[in-house]
């Protein structure tokens, strides 16, 4: 998703373009994405120059958005929160854990993709991904050096 809305000033993003910066297999990318356009987080655009968009304007979609979207998990718990995590009861810490567990759900609720596409760090590893990107594909730059932007 971050991918995504980096690249999204040039129109619908394809996967394969999402999975070669990324190094994330596409048919994984098609199952993420099936799930983020079915909770309308994203939409795509069929047919030549088609692929990906973002269904909302980036500052209103919530990290912990994608994160629920995708059925990920940011349970600190080994029990999932089943409270069965020693030997079919509650263990000592277990609290603890669940606390911490609502403790990142709320810290990833006030972060937007916006807020992070505006970030310098990541700015600056989307600029050396689409050179390495760029240099792939044109023989005579195989050789960029891309350590000056890292």
């Amino acid at each position: 998703m971050l991918d995504l809305a980096l690249h999204a000033q040039n129109g619908p993003v394809s996967l394969a373009d999402i999975s070669e910066r990324q190094g994330i297999s596409l048919s994984y990318l098609e199952q993420l994405f099936a799930k983020l356009r079915r909770s309308s987080l994203v939409s795509s655009v069929r047919g030549p120059g088609g692929g990906y968009q973002l269904a909302r304007v980036m500052e209103s979609i919530q990290v912990v958005q994608v994160i629920d979207a995708v059925n990920e998990s940011v349970d600190a718990t080994r029990c999932q929160g089943l409270g069965d995590c020693h030997a079919g009861d509650t263990c000592l810490t277990h609290h603890l854990w669940c606390d911490l567990s609502q403790q990142i759900h709320e810290f990833l609720s006030g972060i937007s993709l916006a807020d992070l596409v505006t970030r310098r760090e990541v700015q600056e590893v989307a600029q050396r991904q689409d050179l390495r990107r760029i240099a792939g594909r044109i023989p005579h730059l195989d050789k960029i050096e891309t350590s000056a932007v890292e």
